[in-house]
């Protein structure tokens, strides 16, 4: 079956409580996030802690994730490098970024790792939905994907491509963890500095190249709307 005919809907079981919703105004540095979602991860689990989304920015760097290829790090002193933990290859968080780490617990929705994902990137195909632009999925690419017909086509003939969003996950104890990076207006020079998530025949694309000069704040609330026509409640974090 393909994962666009995969059913998106992950609800959780009834009574669970709404998943907390934090946004950080700040950058945050790498490793503290990375640490914070290794521990939230572990409270999930043990039944201690909520479920979380929460959206942030980071510091200019590349992230590695376990299938990375080292060639594809065209430029290894440009920008810090951290060995991410998550599923997939090279990619870059700066900011004008919205990353968003989920961390839920699959046994009250679904334990369908590949139906979550699908679900994933539905949050971020509908999104977009609904600022006009129609993002696609690939069966042979994670992510989202938005086509450009005013660029010259691919040398099979195909249409021109771009990825506007980035999937990467992890999960432990059926909790997930990692999730999603949709470029608002970051420097898309910065992605010269690895083949992003291992592919080079494709470019890389923002909200504003495309387009729509949108802000994050507004980006925020249409993400959230969508999250929760998939994945149920939300609440923000306090």
């Amino acid at each position: 079956m393909l994962r666009t005919d995969l059913d998106v809907s992950m609800l959780p079981a009834e009574g669970s409580p709404p998943v907390r919703w934090r946004i950080s105004d700040e950058l945050v540095p790498y490793p503290e996030a990375l640490a914070e979602m290794e521990a939230r991860a572990v409270a999930i689990a043990e039944g201690k802690a909520d479920e979380l989304v929460w959206l942030l920015e980071h510091p200019p760097l590349y992230t590695a994730g376990t299938s990375a290829d080292a060639h594809d790090l065209l430029q290894p002193d440009r920008f810090p490098v951290y060995d991410a933990g998550r599923g997939g290859e090279y990619t870059y968080h700066g900011p004008g970024q919205r990353v968003g780490y989920v961390l839920l617990d699959l046994k009250r929705r679904r334990q369908d790792v590949r139906a979550y994902v699908s679900a994933i990137e539905e949050v971020v195909i509908r999104t977009l939905a609904k600022m006009n632009v129609r993002g696609e999925r690939r069966e042979d690419r994670v992510g989202v994907w938005v086509r450009r017909p005013e660029r010259p086509p691919l040398p099979d003939g195909s249409m021109a491509e771009d990825k506007v969003a980035a999937i990467g996950i992890r999960l432990k104890r059926w909790v997930t963890f990692h999730g999603f990076s949709l470029n608002v207006e970051p420097d898309l020079s910065h992605f010269g500095g690895i083949v992003p998530c291992g592919i080079s025949a494709y470019g890389v694309t923002s909200l504003v190249d495309l387009g729509l000069p949108v802000m994050m704040p507004d980006v925020d609330v249409l993400i959230r709307q969508s999250f929760e026509e998939i994945f149920g409640p939300t609440v923000r974090d306090e």
